[in-house]
């Protein structure tokens, strides 16, 4: 795969266009009136992404274990309860804390590094397909998810695909302040951003492809022409077969069964494991 590309912003603030090297791909016949949008965590990737990012800094020392086991657990009690709005936001400014005053550029640069190591490995591969028939039909492809923007556009960027509507975290002097820029990109939000962008793409929604997991994307999916529930949680599975919505589930046996640890309850569990297994591993190493 190549390697990235330069990075443009359009005018919409949350998004970010992936500009691939043009000997990268073959031309092929564009419909520039479609295009496919893909929520995320549990869609694209197994698991919440900001979630193995936030690994991945703890590994770094960006901030203690417990601190993630902490962030965890608070984000497994907001999915439990539904994810009210304000409480997102509440969540997600919490985990900007851990990178306030933090150089964009390291963040992004090891972002990259993080990529390789905790997420690569944790695609939903079918997922992934389904995205690249979508770009091999020369229709453009983007990620919309509550996500940081930065995050979305290195996935966006890896999978070759067109770029990323995420949540922009506030920075000044090339540091992260530890706050958001507007809002949280979930729920309506991501409804409207995608809206946004169709007017400024020139996107014919009513051809256009949405897939998610999660029931909060009910305004996206409806938003489109073509809704897909990709292994939906049992509210998103229940709405979709009300309304006759395609459903692509990649999980089988037990898979299906856990896949929504690392966003729901588990998540405390599995983070608490690591961090005991890590200080076992300290202790044992003294």
């Amino acid at each position: 795969m190549s390697r990235p590309g330069r990075v443009c912003a359009p005018r919409y603030p949350g998004a970010v266009t992936v500009q691939q090297p043009a000997a990268a791909k073959v031309p092929v016949q564009s419909d520039r009136a479609v295009a496919a949008f893909f929520d995320v965590d549990n869609t694209v990737v197994i698991g919440a992404s900001i979630f193995h990012f936030a690994k991945g800094l703890a590994a770094r020392k960006f901030f203690r274990w417990h601190d993630l086991v902490r962030f965890a657990v608070r984000q497994a009690r907001l999915r439990l309860r539904g994810e009210a709005h304000r409480d997102m936001r509440v969540t997600r400014e919490s985990a900007l804390v851990f990178i306030a005053g933090k150089d964009v550029g390291e963040i992004v640069a090891l972002g990259e590094q993080i990529y390789d190591e905790e997420l690569a490995n944790r695609l939903w591969l079918r997922t992934v397909e389904l995205a690249r028939e979508h770009v091999r039909a020369g229709e453009r492809v983007w990620l919309v998810t509550a996500t940081p923007v930065e995050l979305a556009t290195i996935i966006a960027r890896r999978l070759d695909l067109t770029g990323a509507l995420g949540t922009i975290a506030e920075s000044r002097d090339g540091a992260y302040t530890g706050h958001l820029v507007g809002d949280v990109l979930h729920g309506q939000a991501k409804a409207d951003a995608v809206r946004e962008l169709a007017v400024r793409e020139g996107l014919d929604l009513a051809q256009c492809y949405a897939y998610s997991d999660s029931i909060n994307d009910i305004p996206m999916l409806s938003l489109v022409g073509h809704p897909v529930a990709v292994n939906p949680d049992s509210a998103l599975r229940d709405e979709a077969r009300q309304r006759g919505w395609e459903i692509r589930d990649f999980r089988t046996g037990r898979r299906a069964a856990s896949i929504g640890i690392p966003t729901a309850l588990g998540a405390g569990v599995i983070v608490g494991a690591v961090a005991v297994g890590l200080a076992a591993r300290r202790r044992r190493r003294r």
